[in-house]
């Protein structure tokens, strides 16, 4: 990957503890691609004792699992603590008078700071696009779910603000727009971390705006901003936002600049560790075909 393009934890955790206030007001398409999610969980037969969320941001799923799974213990997962304290803040009182309630725990999707084999529901909606080592994280997710275990999340294509891309395009040498990893991709890399026969799928979902900048004050209000290595430090000048502003019309429809969102799905299963009557694991052992000889 291009150095430029990685992601700067640090700022992109102080860009989403600034957000936590603002998040759940401006989070509209978040809130739609997880109702989405949810809509799919239906046809899911599962029962799970344990679910992660990973990368809840403010925990807006949290209630709907809980509902979903009264039984199951919750712990909401973000590198983000004020995040955290949002989605903790869901939980009523009285479960958490209980033992209850959510269990917010501080980390990073790729290195999470969990048991093996903790969970048997890991829930991420549009999180992993802001992981830089894509397989090293769903190594770390494969890791803590159970065997017989379910993998469900979303995140972004390459398509995914191609208006914004290309209204910066050739404008300065720095970079302005986040990297999104092909659906067929992701799909190689979860079998290659050992989930089974994946299932994937796209959908384009495109916001509306009167102007560019009403585009640029949504991003910041749900702490989506550029933090990639390569971005371009301290303030945009103000003569480079006209550039981009006139860049942009040229998409102007109907009197609105579209945001193009390519929202990517995906669940996977991890295969249930067979095992012999007195519980010693069976590993298979296929002959070879004549030609693979």
């Amino acid at each position: 990957m291009n150095n430029t393009l990685l992601i700067d934890k640090r700022r992109l955790r102080q860009s989403f503890d600034k957000a936590a206030a603002s998040y759940d007001a401006a989070a509209v398409l978040q809130h739609e691609v997880c109702r989405r999610m949810l809509s799919r969980l239906e046809f899911v037969k599962l029962q799970p004792a344990a679910i992660l969320d990973a990368g809840c941001g403010t925990g807006n799923v949290l209630p709907e699992l809980r509902a979903r799974f009264p039984r199951a213990d919750l712990v909401a997962l973000d590198i983000a603590t004020g995040m955290l304290q949002q989605a903790r803040a869901r939980a009523p009182w009285w479960r958490r008078m209980l033992g209850q309630g959510i269990a917010p725990v501080c980390g990073d999707i790729e290195q999470l700071p969990l048991h093996a084999s903790a969970f048997d529901l890991v829930w991420s909606n549009l999180a992993l696009q802001w992981v830089n080592d894509p397989p090293q994280a769903f190594a770390e997710l494969r890791r803590v779910i159970t065997p017989g275990g379910l993998l469900m999340f979303s995140t972004f294509g390459p398509d995914t603000l191609k208006e914004l891309r290309a209204a910066y395009a050739d404008t300065d040498r720095y970079t302005h727009v986040n990297r999104f990893i092909d659906m067929h991709d992701i799909g190689d890399m979860l079998v290659h971390a050992g989930f089974a026969d994946p299932v994937m799928d796209m959908e384009y979902i495109t916001l509306t705006y009167a102007d560019v900048r009403a585009v640029m004050h949504d991003l910041k209000a749900i702490g989506a901003h550029n933090v990639t290595t390569g971005r371009r430090p301290g303030m945009t000048a103000r003569a480079m936002l006209a550039v981009v502003e006139r860049n942009y019309e040229r998409f102007r429809r109907d009197g609105r600049l579209p945001a193009t969102f390519e929202v990517i799905y995906g669940h996977a299963w991890l295969p249930a560790t067979r095992t012999t009557h007195d519980g010693k694991r069976v590993i298979e052992i296929k002959a070879l075909k004549e030609k693979e000889l």
